[in-house]
């Protein structure tokens, strides 16, 4: 139950925390030092929908003014190429948005830390730095965030 509790506190920080490199100086509030109990690899997965900018709804607009100008004469060549670049933009504009997906690679890292307290933290993986039961760590924790270091 208390490992529990000490999870549902720690995970709102773990999660927002703010990769950084490591040789960035940063200010440390609170300094904890543990022993790792376990670890687990995990991804997160996000998927990113692509922004529009408004150009490829010009381009319809362009290419579709320029079919509809092959059709009629006089006046009905106007009409077809105003029909024509008002088609080509909307089936631009609406056409299925581009989905990506991202895959964060995730380490969740439970230490027991000095005076017995068990603490749960979520990173992103750092190959330089990977953790495994037994490995003497220290928690950083930041205004924006907490980060799990080894101590050598």
């Amino acid at each position: 139950m208390r490992r529990l509790l000490m999870l549902l506190l720690l995970l709102p920080i773990a999660v927002t925390a703010a990769p950084y490199n490591r040789n960035e100086a940063r200010t440390v509030n609170q300094v904890v030092f543990g022993e790792v109990d376990s670890v687990r690899y995990i991804t997160h997965q996000e998927v990113v929908n692509s922004q529009r900018n408004g150009w490829e709804t010009l381009l319809g607009g362009v290419i579709g003014g320029l079919v509809g100008n092959q059709f009629g004469g006089g006046s009905g060549r106007e009409v077809a190429t105003a029909v024509g670049a008002v088609a080509g933009a909307s089936i631009a504009h609406h056409r299925q948005p581009t989905q990506k997906i991202v895959n964060y690679r995730l380490v969740e890292i439970l230490i027991k830390a000095e005076d017995g307290q068990l603490i749960d933290v979520i990173q992103d993986v750092d190959q330089q730095m990977l953790f495994q039961r037994g490995d003497s760590v220290r928690i950083l924790y930041f205004d924006d965030g907490v980060r799990v270091d080894k101590t050598f």
